[in-house]
């Protein structure tokens, strides 16, 4: 390996584990308004695929994730432990990944803004489409009182932080950092 393909790596690391560390840092705070808080996990899942890109972005998701899993306070309310994964919002957590990589492939593959607004909007659904299925499953809750409970509160505020989103990662982007 060469000098400058050892840098990139590192690069890559570095900017990587930033993005994981935003995450863990951003998505503890919330707003309790029933068993879904809202925080600022999206933002920074949106953030992370804009910015880094589908595998990347997976990637820092994941690790947030795993963090969260073996107990660190990551997640909302300052929780962590692997109860989070097992409870009826659990498939919220789990679809913070495919949300990051759908907002990646957008965001690589067209790399316009408005590709990366269409990729959170998809992702988004995505994760909606799962969380609320697992909470369904595992809370007996029927489709419709899950998605007024878990989705259409959350509806104006992710509109918010995909604007907010798409803004920021367009100039963090143009600083090259993706390499």
């Amino acid at each position: 390996m060469s000098k400058t393909e050892s840098k990139v790596k590192i690069r890559d690391l570095t900017v990587t584990a930033v993005f994981a560390a935003i995450l863990c840092i951003i998505s503890p705070f919330s707003i309790p308004i029933g068993p879904v808080g809202i925080t600022l996990a999206t933002f920074g899942v949106y953030l992370s695929g804009a910015v880094l890109g589908w595998k990347r972005g997976g990637i820092a998701v994941a690790v947030y994730l795993i963090l969260g899993f073996i107990g660190l306070p990551v997640f909302s309310g300052f929780m962590g432990g692997i109860q989070r994964l097992a409870g009826p919002t659990g498939g919220y957590l789990v679809g913070y990944i495919p949300c990051a990589v759908i907002t990646g492939l957008f965001a690589d593959k067209i790399g316009k803004k408005w590709a990366a607004a269409v990729g959170m909007l998809i992702g988004t659904a995505t994760l909606y489409a799962l969380g609320t299925a697992w909470f369904c499953v595992m809370s007996g809750t029927g489709i419709l009182p899950a998605l007024g409970t878990c989705v259409l509160p959350f509806l104006p505020g992710d509109a918010v932080k995909i604007a907010c989103a798409v803004g920021i990662a367009g100039k963090i982007r143009q600083l090259e950092i993706r390499g």
